[in-house]
């Protein structure tokens, strides 16, 4: 598995941390309630929430419209620039290609995901577009906060679809 050897670990999370992913997991649990794919983001900077997000693909009939996708919309609105280069993106999930790639594109400083998503993730799992060396920009990761939780509603959810 490509996560082990490429996704950079550097600190041990903060309290600060642990209360953006559970913002981000509440998020995801408004998509679960509204029938969506659960996953939430939350994108921090200073310190402050800049943008909260959930999957809305089902209700706009779009296929970009992931957590990560409208959370990187809002913050770039909100701090009114396209560079988000001091932000922090929690996501319950771990980013897709589309999503890494417009991390990447957005300057994104640091990622957290709760947890790993072995058939899409692009994040150090199936790829690691985020810390392609061939890219200009790569994003410290850092992978698990409230992983068991995250993964818990991704199950649920699909329990739920497949009755």
């Amino acid at each position: 598995m490509i996560l082990e050897s490429k996704i950079i670990n550097q600190a041990l999370p903060t309290e600060q941390d642990r209360a953006f992913m559970a913002e981000a997991l509440k998020q995801a649990k408004i998509a679960f309630e509204q029938d969506e794919v659960p996953v939430g983001a939350v994108i921090a900077h200073e310190g402050n929430i800049v943008a909260k997000a959930y999957n809305q693909i089902e209700m706009l009939k779009d296929p970009t419209a992931h957590a990560e996708m409208i959370a990187v919309t809002q913050a770039a609105n909100t701090l009114s620039s396209k560079w988000l280069n001091e932000c922090v993106m929690y996501v319950t999930i771990e980013p897709c290609s589309m999503c890494a790639g417009a991390l990447v594109l957005a300057r994104i400083k640091k990622l957290f995901f709760g947890a790993t998503d072995p058939k899409m993730g692009a994040c150090g799992t199936c790829f690691n577009i985020v810390q392609s060396s061939k890219l200009n920009h790569q994003i410290s990761v850092a992978h698990g906060i409230l992983a068991e939780e995250c993964s818990q509603l991704m199950s649920d959810f699909f329990k739920k679809k497949r009755k």
